[in-house]
C-alpha cells in the first residue's frame, strides 16, 4: 500500500527570521510522519511579503524539491492565501500552520495520528498563550463573541492549527470570500477531536495582525456566518417603539389633564441625537451584510497568483 499523504498549507507574510528554522522543524516532523507511514506536502504561500521572504523559501525548495512555493501578487490577507493553497492540495489530509512558529510544527504528529484512527476534523486548542495581555484579553473576547453569536461550543481558546480529511476541502474550497477558516471548518458539523497546546511566544519578528485587521476579522467572522447583529437591532427597535409609545401616552394623556407643563428642549436633543446615531451605526451593519453580498457574486478573484515554483 503507498503511503497516504498530509498536507500543511502555510501562509507566509514578513517571516524571513522564522522560516529557516521553521524548515528545520518541519524536518523533523516529516522524517516522524514517514515512520507513520504519511508522507508530507508542504505549500508555502507567499502573501506579498516585502521582506526576504520568498528568497527564503526558495531555499528551502532548493534543499527540498518537493515543497510547493505559491507567490502572490500581493497582500491579500492569511484568509485568501490559506484558500490559494489549498487549491494546491493533494493530500489525503490537510492543515494550515502558521509560519511565525508560534504554533508548534509537533503538535502535528499527534493530529496525525488521530485523523490515522479515523477521525476526519482535528483541532489543536490553545490552553495558554505567551501572548501580551492586550492580545489575549482581544482574543478571549473575539472567541466569547464567536460562541455567543455564530457557534455555540465553540472552542474559548480558539485555534489555527487544525487537521482535515479531504473530504472537507471542497467546501473549503469553493467558500465565499473572506470566510474565516478555522469557523468555517467548525460550522460545517464534523465533531472535531480537540487537543491542546501552549502557543509559544513569537521569537522572530513582530506580528502585522494590528487592532485595525482584528477588528475587520471579527466583523467578517460575525457578518459571514450569522445573522444575530440584524436580530438584535430588530428586537431594539421593536422595545424602543413600545417605550416610545408608552411614554407618548403618558404625556399626551398628563398634558390634557393639565398635570403639567410639556418641556425638556434638552432632553429632546439628547434623544435625537443618541437615535440618529443608533440609525446610521444599523445602516453600518446593513451594509457590511449587503457588501458580503457584492463580494460573492462581482467575480473578483480572492488572490491574484504571480509565480509558482512546483
Amino acid at each position: 500500500m503507498p503511503n497516504k499523504r498530509l498536507s500543511l498549507v502555510i501562509p507566509v507574510y514578513f517571516n524571513a527570521e522564522s522560516l529557516p528554522p521553521l524548515s528545520v522543524e518541519l524536518s523533523a516532523v516529516e522524517e516522524e510522519l514517514n515512520k507513520r507511514n504519511l508522507d508530507l506536502e508542504l505549500i508555502f504561500v507567499n502573501d506579498g511579503s516585502g521582506d526576504g521572504s520568498l528568497r527564503e523559501l526558495l531555499k528551502i525548495k532548493e534543499h527540498r524539491p518537493a515543497t510547493k512555493v505559491i507567490s502572490l501578487s500581493r497582500n491579500f490577507g492569511s484568509i485568501a492565501a490559506s484558500k490559494t493553497g489549498f487549491g494546491f492540495v493533494t493530500g489525503d489530509v490537510f492543515g494550515i500552520l502558521a509560519a511565525d512558529l508560534q504554533d508548534p510544527p509537533q503538535q502535528i504528529l499527534q493530529m496525525a495520528e488521530h485523523w490515522l484512527a479515523g477521525h476526519k476534523f482535528v483541532v489543536s486548542v490553545r490552553a495558554a498563550r505567551e501572548d501580551p495581555w492586550p492580545s489575549r484579553l482581544l482574543s478571549r473576547l473575539y472567541y466569547r463573541l464567536i460562541d455567543w453569536m455564530v457557534a455555540p461550543g465553540y472552542p474559548a481558546g480558539g485555534y489555527d492549527l487544525m487537521l482535515m480529511d479531504k473530504s472537507m476541502l471542497t467546501h473549503l474550497v469553493n467558500s465565499t470570500k473572506h470566510t474565516n477558516v478555522a469557523l468555517y471548518a467548525f460550522w460545517l458539523g464534523f465533531n472535531p477531536v480537540i487537543l491542546y497546546y501552549v502557543r509559544r511566544k513569537r521569537e522572530h519578528g513582530i506580528s502585522r495582525f494590528t487592532l485595525r485587521k482584528r477588528a475587520k476579522f471579527l466583523i467578517d467572522s460575525i457578518s459571514g456566518f450569522s445573522a444575530t447583529p440584524i436580530r438584535i437591532m430588530s428586537v431594539f427597535g421593536i422595545v424602543v417603539a413600545i417605550l416610545s409609545f408608552i411614554y407618548g401616552t403618558h404625556i399626551i394623556i398628563a398634558a390634557l389633564l393639565g398635570s403639567f407643563d410639556i418641556r425638556g428642549f434638552a432632553t429632546l436633543v439628547a434623544l435625537i441625537s443618541f437615535f440618529s446615531g443608533l440609525i446610521l451605526f444599523m445602516l453600518g451593519v446593513l451594509g457590511e451584510y449587503l457588501w458580503r453580498v457584492f463580494a460573492a457574486v462581482n467575480n473578483v478573484p480572492e488572490a491574484v497568483v504571480d509565480e509558482t515554483f512546483l
